[in-house]
């Protein structure tokens, strides 16, 4: 009964090694953060290697990520991360949008929400660990966005509204 049991499992983690989600390869930045907003070096640097795995359109993938169920698991992480915020499709957004995730960005950063832990886990992203500094660096690339935004457009066009009854 055992041998059954084990021969079964087998199969099916063979069988799922065929079932492959679609990879976050596009690259696609015609409305990337950076065709609006200046993005200085080393914060572009840290969005690479802290931020762009799920929030653009281009996922460097570890070579885990071809091992069923761990694929599902990282594409799950992808879709949601571009979900809340794509720094590749950005500037298609309003400018409310744009000044609320950059909001968002400063508070998930100093609240330690972002980059998530299981990301940083076991060191296989090591530099996605941010130090003080980093995240400090981060921080303020957003606040001065803010900053410009609020020079740029009247207050009341920076509050994102949510729809009515939600």
């Amino acid at each position: 009964m055992k041998n059954k049991i084990l021969i079964g499992l087998g199969a099916v983690l063979i069988l799922i090694q065929f079932i492959r989600p679609e990879k976050n390869l596009s690259d696609d930045r015609t409305y990337d953060v950076s065709t609006k907003y200046a993005v200085p070096a080393d914060v572009k640097s840290l969005l690479k290697v802290a931020c762009d795995d799920c929030h653009s359109n281009k996922t460097e993938y570890p070579w885990y990520s071809n091992i069923q169920p761990v694929a599902w698991f990282l594409d799950h992480h992808v879709t949601d991360g571009k979900r809340h915020l794509n720094f590749s499709n950005f500037t298609s957004r309003s400018v409310a949008y744009q000044n609320h995730k950059f909001e968002e960005t400063i508070e998930m950063i100093k609240e330690g929400e972002m980059p998530l832990e299981s990301y940083t886990y076991f060191g296989l992203h090591s530099g996605a660990k941010l130090t003080e500094a980093q995240k400090q660096t981060l921080i303020n690339w957003a606040q001065t966005n803010m900053d410009s935004l609020k020079a740029q457009y009247p207050a009341d066009s920076l509050v994102l509204r949510r729809p009515q009854g939600k």
